[in-house]
Order: structure tokens, then C-alpha cells, then sequence
């Protein structure tokens, strides 16, 4: 090691030092030639206060009791330069201990014997008293390893779920490129297999709806009795009656549809098939009626009575609406040619069908349909 490396320290590659206390240690006698009368080094006073007596030899120790004694007193031993006593004129490295060249332990934690292990540091011979007093043996020392670097602000972000989010959608985002590149997907995941895939099951799916998904079917109303007198229970639920004061009229009849399901290739399913009769010449509503849920075949011409509820209410039998009705349901004896007046009227459908979103509307316009009622002659 070159000679401006030696450090000017005590090194602890060596037994342990003794302390040096400066108040404690003797000094040498004066030399010829120095007062010491007036000299610091004079001779032994008894009064530290009031200075030593003449002739008397001054010791170093003769303040100590004017203060509180901090170490145990010693004489002061001669100076020696201990890196000379290392050997070889090698001075203390101050690098050693970072560089894994320092003193190692030889026996700590059952590493006795491996040559990689600590070894433990040369001593100076037979320790002295005083280090006897203090300490079992020869101090040993380890290696401070180096301190690492510090937390960056990038790896600090990272160890937030924020960070961890954006890591998993980068990795989300490199496996999509790499696929797209053709790097991953192996030889059955590639683009082609995929597209050539989703190309099938959309047909699949597209001849799937053309067979199941159902269709709005066509209405057609009779053209020799688009209206029916009512039987059964829905007839006596309804009363029939005619009256002029106060001018109403009210009886219950079936419209004959005819429903066209050819379109369809499964059973159509109505989840409700409503209707509305409107007087043609008044346009005012006379009549509703619900044929509810009903299930038709498919591929047929599927005829459906639809029972319908007439009720009407006139502010005076002068009213055009009730006239019409009340003379297209008179009884034929009260006409010479034995023929009533025909009844006009238009029919809504508004239908929803099983499969289809939202409903549905049909509507048909009839100008010669004969009162499905016939009064009795006694009526006025």
C-alpha cells in the first residue's frame, strides 16, 4: 500500500489499545535551564488553588480533585507507531471492510472450518491487563455491506394498485399485439382459424333465425260474415239492449279472422291480439275486444273468432252513430224488401308476438257487413 493511504489513526487491526488520558499521565522532569518557579511544570503544590510551594515538583495529577474524574488514571505510555507493528510497512486499508478484504469470523454461527467464512482478526500476543479487565477476548468485527440504492419514484408508483393496473393492461396490450403478429396463438389460434371460425358461427346463427324467428302473420276478415253473433259464456257476460233515452246501445258479437301463418316455420305464439271497431261515418269507437294469449299452427290459414264487446252511449237518438247501428239491427219484418241497412266500420289489430320485440298492427276497412244482432219486432 503506498505511503499517503496510511491513515494517521489508530487501526483496529491489532489488540486493543489503552486509553490516553492527558491528566492522569506524568510528564518528565524539567530540564536545566527552565524556571520552575513560574513554569506550569512546577514542583507539587498542596492547595491546587493556591499554587505549588517553592522547590516542590509539580504533578499532573494535582487538579484532578476539581473535577469529576471520567476514566480510571494512568501514566502516560510512550507513543509507538502501531502501523509499523502490523508488519510488512502495510498501513490500515480503509477500503477493507467494502471490499470484502477485511477480518472475517472463524467460528460465528458454525462456520469454523470454510475458508470463505469470517476469520477472526490477528491478535498482538498476550492481552493486557486492562483489556482483560473489559473484554473475554480479541474484538472481532464484520462487514458492513454497502448500502443499496434508494426507492425511485417510478418503483414507488409501481407498488400502488394504480401502478399494478397499468401493468396489467400493458401486458394485456403486448399479448393483443403479439397475437395480431402472428408471435403467439400456436398453429389453431391463429387470425385466419379465428375469422374463419366467427365466419361459420354467424351463419349458423343467420340460418338459425331465418328457421326459428317467428313473423307477423296477415289478417283477413270474412267477406259474407265478418261479423258473428256471440254464443256461450262471453254471450251472457254481455247484455244486449237498445235503448233511445238515454241513447246507448251494447251487445256482444265475434269478428271472423282469418290469420295467415305460412311465413312461419314454428307455432306462432300471441301473447295478446287486441281490437277496435270504429263507426266508419262517425269514426268514434263502439266496440273493443282481446283474443288474449293463443297459440296457432304454423303453415296454415288458421281462422279465429275474436270476440268483440259493442258499447256505445249517445247524447240523443238523433246521434249518426247510434242511428246507423240501431237501423242496420232492426228486425227484417220492419222492412218491405225484408233487407237491413248495412253497417261500415273499421277493425284494428294490435298484436305481440313471442320472439319479436315491441307489437305489431293490422287494420281493415269493411263497407257492407250486416248487424250481427237482429231486435226483436216489439222495439221502437
Amino acid at each position: 500500500m503506498d505511503a499517503d493511504r496510511k491513515s494517521t489513526v489508530s487501526s483496529f487491526y491489532g489488540g486493543r489499545k489503552t486509553s490516553y488520558d492527558a491528566l492522569a499521565a506524568d510528564f518528565p522532569s524539567p530540564t536545566p535551564g527552565r524556571d520552575d518557579a513560574s513554569s506550569f511544570f512546577g514542583r507539587e503544590s498542596i492547595d491546587p488553588l493556591a499554587g505549588p510551594p517553592k522547590g516542590a515538583l509539580r504533578s499532573a495529577g494535582y487538579n484532578q480533585g476539581s473535577f469529576s474524574q471520567q476514566g480510571r488514571p494512568e501514566p502516560l505510555k510512550g507513543g509507538r507507531d502501531e502501523e509499523e507493528e502490523l508488519g510488512g510497512g502495510q498501513g490500515w486499508d480503509v477500503y477493507a471492510d467494502f471490499n470484502n478484504a477485511g477480518p472475517r469470523y472463524s467460528s460465528a454461527f458454525g462456520m469454523g472450518g470454510d475458508p470463505n467464512a469470517y476469520q477472526s482478526l490477528p491478535g498482538n500476543g498476550t492481552p493486557k491487563a486492562e483489556d482483560a479487565s473489559t473484554t473475554s477476548g480479541p474484538v472481532e468485527m464484520v462487514t458492513v455491506p454497502a448500502m443499496g440504492a434508494e426507492w425511485g419514484k417510478d418503483e414507488m408508483h409501481g407498488m400502488t394498485k394504480a401502478g399494478k393496473r397499468e401493468r396489467k393492461a400493458e401486458e394485456r396490450t403486448r399479448i393483443w399485439r403479439d397475437w395480431t403478429r402472428g408471435n403467439k396463438g400456436g398453429k389453431w389460434l391463429t387470425k385466419r382459424v379465428i375469422v374463419f371460425v366467427a365466419f361459420i358461427v354467424i351463419a349458423i346463427i343467420a340460418v338459425l333465425i331465418g328457421v326459428c324467428l317467428p313473423r307477423v302473420p296477415s289478417f283477413a276478415l270474412s267477406n259474407n260474415n265478418p261479423l258473428v253473433s256471440a254464443s256461450g259464456q262471453f254471450a251472457s257476460d254481455v247484455p244486449t239492449a237498445f235503448s233511445r233515452v238515454p241513447a246507448n246501445f251494447s251487445f256482444p258479437a265475434f269478428a271472423n279472422l282469418q290469420v295467415d301463418t305460412n311465413s312461419n316455420n314454428l307455432p306462432l305464439r300471441f301473447q295478446h291480439l287486441r281490437a277496435k271497431l270504429y263507426d266508419l261515418d262517425s269514426g268514434f269507437l263502439i266496440a273493443t275486444g282481446d283474443l288474449g294469449h293463443r297459440t296457432l299452427k304454423a303453415n296454415e290459414f288458421v281462422n279465429v273468432q275474436l270476440p268483440l264487446n259493442f258499447s256505445y252511449v249517445a247524447t240523443n237518438d238523433s246521434d249518426t252513430t247510434w242511428l246507423n247501428w240501431y237501423n242496420g239491427c232492426k228486425n227484417k219484418v220492419q222492412f218491405a224488401d225484408g233487407k237491413r241497412p248495412v253497417v261500415k266500420f273499421n277493425l284494428v289489430l294490435n298484436m305481440a308476438i313471442a320472439g319479436l320485440v315491441g307489437t305489431y298492427g293490422s287494420s281493415t276497412t269493411v263497407n257492407g257487413a250486416a248487424c250481427p244482432i237482429e231486435l226483436p219486432t216489439s222495439s221502437v
